[in-house]
């Protein structure tokens, strides 16, 4: 880490965070406007896994006047935020780049792309795995009398929840591969608690997606899968515990005095 005459105040960490979010800001704006032209072609593909579950002639409808603009300018914006992702993570791990030690900043740039890989690859489960299964599962309850009318807003909030949560579940070997690298945990850690942290899935999946069986569980599955992947890089890439020399260390006078 830092030495104590490299440590910065309070008042300069908050200016470093202010700086880091502006950025951040600034590349979800670039995003926003060059999204915002594809606006109604990023929604059909996002409204894809449903349609392919949906009735032939079935089709999403607006129950207000604004919702349809509304909803366009949100999928700008959630696109422009996904397309702004790698710089936002860059922004977040140069944040707390200072309070690490030397080795442990080179890794950075790969844990940068690494976390954008698996953001995006969580994103990608859920859209082509989970969507089509859910959309299916919940569209199952349409009756002679009683008929779906899925709304573009309706639709919208609830994608965008799942493919954030089924983005941000999947980096956790990353977060966890990372503590392990810096001594946070350990990998008879990660075994001990193996049934706790399933507990903890379970508990995640059922706040993070709707209140339906079939969606936590799609969830937590895939969690199950990435702790134990987990355990793997915190055995490979994790600190090794430092061989205890036979010698007693030296106690420091100069700071008992």
């Amino acid at each position: 880490m830092m030495d104590e005459d490299d440590k910065l105040p309070f008042t300069a960490h908050l200016e470093e965070l202010r700086n880091r979010l502006i950025k951040s800001f600034i590349a979800v704006g670039i995003g926003f406007v060059a999204c915002y032209g594809f606006k109604e072609r990023l929604f059909d593909i996002l409204v894809y896994p449903l349609i392919t579950v949906m009735k032939p002639g079935e089709k999403l409808v607006f129950t207000g006047l604004p919702e349809a603009f509304f909803t366009y300018l949100k999928v700008a914006f959630l696109a422009g935020l996904i397309l702004a992702a790698p710089v936002i993570i860059y922004q977040f791990w140069m944040f707390v780049a200072p309070g690490l030690y030397k080795k442990e900043r080179m890794l950075l740039l790969p844990i940068v792309f690494l976390s954008t890989l698996f953001f995006v690859g969580g994103a990608l489960f859920g859209y082509f795995i989970v969507f089509p299964w859910g959309f299916k599962f919940f569209l199952g309850f349409a009756t002679e009398t009683i008929r779906p009318l899925p709304s573009m807003k309706e639709y919208l909030s609830f994608s965008s929840k799942l493919l954030l949560a089924f983005g941000l579940a999947f980096e956790l070997p990353i977060v966890i591969t990372f503590m392990a690298k810096i001594g946070l945990v350990s990998v008879a850690f990660l075994k001990k608690n193996r049934k706790y942290a399933l507990l903890l899935f379970f508990i995640g999946a059922a706040i993070l997606t709707p209140p339906d069986v079939v969606t936590q569980i799609m969830m937590a599955l895939p969690l199950m899968f990435l702790y134990e992947l987990s355990i793997i890089g915190a055995r490979i890439f994790g600190k090794k515990p430092d061989v205890v020399s036979d010698e007693k260390e030296e106690p420091d006078t100069d700071s008992a005095a």
